[in-house]
């Protein structure tokens, strides 16, 4: 049986009378690639600080490798990487001295810090731009900087929220070649997009968050068998459950309407 890596028990968070995460439920496992799915205000992003430890959840347990988030953070932190939809580097450093800074907080060996870091800026094309000041980098190769210290100390889980904002398609490409190949060494990928298209073509499951609440999980074709629709794509079938079919159609009858 596969290692559950990430696990959440009724898991959830209010703000005021307000519920962002109601009683979530999930189990994901070693060489998954899990795809959370929702409208914007879903709890998508609430649901991965509380899984980081940088929220506290109102009720309910989240495990990182069957460490405790709360109670164990320390062993549960060791296991995990993080890349935010909004990445916050240090502009006076250049991409190697920050590998280094990352490389250090995990008590990496140096010789084993600088050979990962070699081999992830090589990666990410950014050899010829490391030594240059993060200040001056795109905010697609600060997304590279960001990816790369993720995997500096190989997690055996990874939890990215928006992790393709600001990739050009080449970089997004080679960011689910990566994360496949993590995968593929046994690592749990937790990813919160909202480019469906990526989600049907990387994602191992999906689940589907509304209003704080999981309303489906499950591959594709599982999710396909929900709504007893064939053939459908992610996009079509999450519209379905969360109701945006109703928005879509709407829009469809306005542009019929003025003759288009």
């Amino acid at each position: 049986m596969q290692d559950i890596l990430i696990k959440t028990v009724n898991l959830t968070k209010r703000y005021g009378t307000a519920t962002a995460v109601d009683n979530l439920n999930l189990e994901i496992k070693a060489g998954e690639i899990f795809g959370f799915l929702g409208p914007n205000g879903a709890g998508k992003t609430t649901t991965i600080r509380i899984l980081t430890g940088l929220l506290e959840a109102t009720s309910g347990e989240a495990y990182i490798c069957g460490y405790h988030i709360d109670r164990e953070a320390a062993q549960a932190k060791a296991m995990l990487a993080y890349v935010p939809d909004q990445p916050k580097l240090y502009g006076k450093l250049s991409a190697w001295e920050f590998l280094e800074l990352v490389a250090a907080l995990y008590r990496m060996p140096k010789d084993v810090s600088r050979r990962r870091a070699e081999q992830l800026l090589a990666m990410f094309g950014l050899t010829d731009r490391a030594r240059d000041l993060l200040e001056g980098y795109s905010h697609g190769m600060r997304q590279k900087v960001v990816l790369a210290a993720a995997l500096i100390h190989q997690p055996r889980v990874i939890l990215l929220d928006e992790p393709t904002v600001g990739l050009d398609p080449a970089s997004a490409r080679l960011l689910k070649n990566v994360l496949q190949e993590m995968a593929r060494q046994g690592a749990a990928i937790f990813v919160s997009t909202h480019i469906l298209e990526i989600a049907e073509r990387m994602c191992t499951r999906v689940g589907i968050l509304k209003e704080g609440r999981l309303i489906a999980q499950g591959s594709t074709e599982e999710l396909r068998q929900l709504v007893g629709h064939a053939g459908e794509s992610l996009e079509d079938i999450f519209l379905e459950l969360t109701g945006g079919h109703e928005t879509a159609e709407l829009i469809k009858s306005l542009e019929e309407g003025n003759g288009r």
